[in-house]
């Protein structure tokens, strides 16, 4: 399996206008769409340990190598 960057947009409960985005690593071995289509249960259980955010979109993308961690 090759790691793949899921991308939540995340949205506080108690403030919908701030939002960011949360870059987890997902070892996925299909494309990006079909990542995107697995990710919820690894979505559900990031909300599950931070409350006090919502998911609002994700997407999936490769990682880009010149990215700082």
């Amino acid at each position: 399996m090759n790691p793949i960057d899921l991308v939540v947009t995340v949205c506080a409960v108690l403030a919908p206008a701030t939002c960011e985005e949360q870059h987890l690593v997902f070892n996925y071995a299909g494309s990006p769409t079909q990542c995107a289509m697995a990710a919820p249960p690894y979505i559900a259980q990031w909300v599950g340990e931070h409350p006090k955010w919502q998911a609002v979109r994700w997407r999936c993308e490769y990682p880009h190598p010149n990215d700082k961690a």
